[in-house]
């Protein structure tokens, strides 16, 4: 007679929704300035740096939508050939402010902003002519956007989605602009996994197009 080991079901803490992070995990807004798009042109080619001090470039509404006005700019001007993205400082985006989720509680609301407001809805647009040049963090809704062009890296990148432990999917376009690059899989793989990519690995999956030791403001 055989014998088998019956081991016991694995147990799994509740899925974390977002409502039970809102109250249970988001700390106290801080006092930041908001954040500021400087925007400049020089011959064919559109300059865009996000600068929030302090918050390691955080979108909050003020920059998401100087980010869709900027871009909105490039979809209408076929005279400019190439838009470059930067994030001043050490990190080029950790991604939306984490102090504005959960500010418009209903959702035919919140998806009537979104749709006016997404800078992602600009950038797909756009994409062939978007670069973004990446240094330090990598994060969330900055990636995604990030995502829909050209993504120069340098060494000191790091990419992550962090969503799923706010209860979220990705809602700034990544599921699109991240999947169009690295696959469904790959792209399931970050956002169920909250898996950190570097350098080589984005390399390797075709997340990033290409490294540089330094980047030159």
């Amino acid at each position: 007679m055989a014998w088998f080991y019956a081991a016991p079901w694995p147990t799994f803490a509740p899925p974390l929704t977002h409502a039970r992070w809102l109250a249970e995990g988001r700390t106290a807004p801080k006092d930041h300035p908001a954040g500021r798009l400087h925007v400049t042109r020089k011959d064919d080619v559109l300059h865009l740096e996000m600068d929030r001090p302090g918050t390691h470039n955080a979108i909050d509404a003020p920059l998401r939508d100087a980010l869709r006005e900027a871009l909105d700019l490039a979809v209408l001007d076929p005279t400019i050939a190439r838009v470059e993205l930067r994030g001043g400082g050490r990190t080029f985006g950790v991604g939306a402010d984490l102090a504005e989720f959960g500010t418009t509680r209903d959702p035919a609301r919140a998806h009537a902003i979104r749709m006016q407001t997404l800078p992602a809805l600009a950038a797909v647009r756009c994409g062939e002519r978007l670069v973004s040049r990446v240094q330090g963090l990598c994060v969330g809704a900055s990636l995604e956007l990030a995502a829909f062009g050209r993504i120069e890296a340098r060494r000191d990148a790091i990419f992550h989605l962090p969503e799923l432990a706010m209860g979220l999917l990705p809602g700034a376009g990544g599921c699109v602009s991240l999947s169009r690059r690295i696959g469904r899989q790959r792209t399931a793989l970050m956002v169920l996994s909250g898996r950190r990519i570097g350098v080589e690995t984005a390399l390797a999956w075709g997340l990033a197009d290409s490294c540089v030791d330094a980047l030159v403001h």
